[in-house]
C-alpha cells in the first residue's frame, strides 16, 4: 500500500485580515495536489507539541466554507508566539516534533506568519537535513507590518493599511465637525516596531476631499521632541485642528521609546524579547496639551488593524490566498527550507506573481521603510511610498452578511 501523503499547516505571530485567506489557500490547493489529510496546528508550532492538531476536513465541507473562511479574521487555527531553542540547546524538542510529525505520516509542513515565524521553518528544515527526516518545510509569509524581506509586501499590510487610511480619512471628517472656535489636537497611534509602513498608510487619506494627517512619523526616524512641539506650534498658527499618525515603536536619540517617557508604561517582553508598546500617543497628546493649552485626544487604532476584515482589500485577499496555495505546490515538488513571496511584476496594471527564496535570507531580517521615501524633515512620507501603497489597498472582499453582521467560520472542537 502507498504511503499516505498528509501535510500540516500552522498559524503563528500576530493575525491579520487574510491570514485565514492562506490557511484556505493551503487547504485547497493540498486537496487539489491529492495530498491525503490536511492537518491543522492548534496554536502553531506550540499546540503541535501538546499534540494538538484538527483534521482540517472536519471543519471545512464545502468551496462555500472555503470562501466564509477567506472573509474570517483572526487566526482560525489558533495562533502562539514560541520561540523554538537552537537545535544544540534543546534537541529533545526537535525530536519530539519530528516524533509528531512522523506519528501523522507528515510530508509537508507549513507555517503562515511573520519574521519569528520564518526563524521556526529555518530551524526545523535545518534539523531535518542534520537528521536526514524527509519532511519538507514551506513558510507563508503574515504581518501586516510589511517588515519581512525579500518580498514586495506581505499578505495582511494592504487589508490594515485600507483600514488606517479610511478611518484616518474618518478621524479627519469628525475633527473638522467638531471644530468651532476651538483648537484641538489628535494622535493617531498606528502599530509599527521598527518599520513604519503601516503609519506611512495614513497618507492614502490624502485625497480630492480630505488633506490627509497634518505629520507623520516612522520609527525609522528618530524623534525628537521638541523639534515635534515646534512643528505642531507651527501648524496651529495656520489651523485650528490638527491630525498626527505616530508609530508605537518611536524611538528618542538615546534609544528610548517614546511610549517609555510614560510612568504608566508596562516593562513586559514577549517570548522574542519584544518589549510590549503601548501609550506613545498618549504620551504625546498630554505632552502638547501641557505646553499649548488646547484639548487634545489619543486614538489607539490597536488590534482593529489587523482584525478589521470588512475593510480587507481584495488584492490582499487574492495575494493571501495565491502564497498559500503557492507554498503547497512548492512542497510537492520538493522545496524545504524556503519562504514564499509576492513579486510585484507591473504597477499600472497592478500584477502579481509567487516566487520563493531561502528562508535563511529572510528570518530576523526585518525590512523597513527606505529613508528616501521619508521627506527631508521626517515629519511625512512621499510620493513614491503612496504609489508603492495604493495598489495594495484595492477591491473590496464583501462579507457573507447575516442579521446585518459579518459571518465567520468557527473552529468546531470536540
Amino acid at each position: 500500500m502507498a504511503k499516505k501523503r498528509n501535510i500540516i499547516v500552522g498559524q503563528s505571530g500576530g493575525p491579520t485580515a487574510v491570514i485565514n485567506s492562506s490557511l484556505a489557500g493551503v487547504y485547497k490547493n493540498a486537496k487539489e495536489r491529492g495530498f491525503h489529510k490536511v492537518y491543522g496546528m492548534l496554536h502553531g508550532i506550540q499546540g503541535l507539541l501538546d499534540e494538538q492538531y484538527v483534521d482540517l476536513s472536519t471543519q471545512i465541507h464545502s468551496d462555500m466554507d472555503i470562501e466564509l473562511l477567506k472573509r474570517t479574521p483572526s487566526a482560525f487555527l489558533g495562533s502562539c508566539r514560541y520561540k523554538l531553542p537552537e537545535i544544540h540547546e534543546n534537541p529533545e524538542i526537535y525530536e519530539k516534533i519530528f516524533s509528531i510529525l512522523d506519528k501523522l505520516e507528515i510530508e509537508a509542513f507549513v507555517y503562515i506568519g511573520g519574521n519569528d515565524s520564518m526563524d521556526t521553518i529555518k530551524k526545523l528544515s535545518d534539523y531535518a537535513i542534520i537528521k536526514g527526516h524527509s519532511q519538507k518545510f514551506l513558510g507563508v509569509p503574515k504581518t501586516i507590518d510589511n517588515d519581512l524581506a525579500l518580498t514586495d509586501h506581505t499578505p495582511g499590510f494592504g487589508s490594515a493599511a485600507k483600514y488606517i487610511a479610511a478611518s484616518t480619512k474618518e478621524v479627519i471628517r469628525d475633527a473638522l465637525g467638531l471644530n468651532y472656535k476651538k483648537e484641538n489636537i489628535i494622535i493617531l497611534e498606528i502599530m509599527g516596531r521598527n518599520a513604519g509602513w503601516l503609519t506611512g498608510a495614513t497618507a492614502l487619506a490624502r485625497t480630492e476631499e480630505c488633506e490627509g494627517p497634518d505629520l507623520i512619523y516612522l520609527p525609522e526616524i528618530v524623534f525628537d521632541v521638541d523639534k515635534f512641539l515646534k512643528k505642531v506650534q507651527e501648524l496651529m498658527k495656520k489651523k485650528s485642528s490638527i491630525v498626527i499618525a505616530v508609530s508605537e515603536g518611536l524611538k528618542l536619540a538615546d534609544g528610548r521609546y517614546v511610549c517609555e517617557l510614560s510612568a504608566a508604561n508596562a516593562d513586559y517582553v514577549d517570548a522574542f524579547g519584544h518589549k510590549q508598546l503601548a501609550g506613545t500617543a498618549t504620551y504625546l497628546a498630554n505632552f502638547l496639551g501641557a505646553k499649548i493649552g488646547c484639548k487634545t485626544r489619543a486614538i489607539e487604532f490597536s488590534t482593529l488593524q489587523r482584525s478589521a476584515s470588512h475593510m480587507a482589500s481584495r488584492t490582499d485577499v487574492d495575494e493571501a490566498f495565491m502564497v498559500g496555495g503557492a507554498a503547497v505546490k512548492a512542497a510537492d515538488e520538493g522545496d524545504s527550507g524556503k519562504m514564499v513571496v509576492i513579486d510585484r511584476v507591473a504597477d499600472d496594471p497592478y500584477m502579481s506573481a509567487a516566487g520563493i527564496y531561502d528562508v535563511h535570507r529572510i528570518a530576523n531580517n526585518e525590512k523597513v521603510v527606505p529613508r528616501e521615501w521619508v521627506n527631508k524633515e521626517g515629519n511625512y512620507v512621499t510620493e513614491e511610498f503612496i504609489d508603492y501603497v495604493k495598489p495594495l489597498i484595492q477591491g473590496d472582499y464583501q462579507p457573507f452578511m447575516v442579521n446585518g453582521l459579518p459571518q465567520h467560520l468557527v473552529l468546531k472542537r470536540k
